[in-house]
C-alpha cells in the first residue's frame, strides 16, 4: 500500500461499475478489481452486483478465506470519502452488454442466414445439373 493512499468520492468510485472498469468499495478501501472478474470464482455478475454501493456487507457475508482478503490488496488503489457515501442507495443495475454465449458479433450471424440458404440452393443446382439423366 502507499504510505498517502489517495482518496476517492463515492460518485467517482461508483462511476466504475462495467467489466472492464470494475471498482468496489470495502470495509472504506477502494479496490480496483478489474482484472480479476474473469477469475472471481462467483463470476463478475457478482462483483458487478456490488458496484455503485458499499460492498462490505456483500464481501462479508460470503465468508471469504484469508487468502481471498490478502489477494484484495494488490487491488487496493486508495480510501473512500466517508462523507460522500449516501447512506442508502436504491440499487441501479450496472449497464451490460447483451448475453452473447458464443460471442459471435452480430453480423457475422445475419450475414450467414443470408449465405447458408444461397449456399443450399446452388449446391442442390449443382446436384441436379450433374445428376439429370439426357
Amino acid at each position: 500500500m502507499a504510505s498517502d493512499p489517495k482518496v476517492h468520492s463515492f460518485e467517482d468510485v461508483s462511476k466504475h461499475n462495467k467489466t472492464k472498469d470494475c471498482w468496489l468499495i470495502i470495509s472504506g478501501k477502494v479496490y480496483d478489481v478489474t482484472p480479476f472478474m474473469d477469475d472471481h470464482p462467483g463470476g463478475d455478475e457478482v462483483l458487478l452486483s456490488a458496484t455503485g454501493k458499499d460492498a462490505t456487507n456483500d464481501f462479508e457475508d460470503v465468508g471469504h478465506s484469508d487468502s481471498a482478503r490478502d489477494m484484495l490488496e494488490k487491488y487496493y488503489v486508495g480510501e473512500i470519502d466517508t462523507t460522500t457515501v449516501p447512506l442508502k442507495r436504491a440499487y441501479v443495475p450496472p449497464q451490460q452488454t447483451p448475453y452473447n454465449p458464443d460471442k459471435t458479433p452480430d453480423f457475422v450471424i445475419k450475414i450467414l442466414q443470408f449465405l447458408v440458404p444461397l449456399l443450399i440452393l446452388g449446391l442442390a443446382f449443382v446436384v441436379r445439373h450433374y445428376t439429370k439423366k439426357e
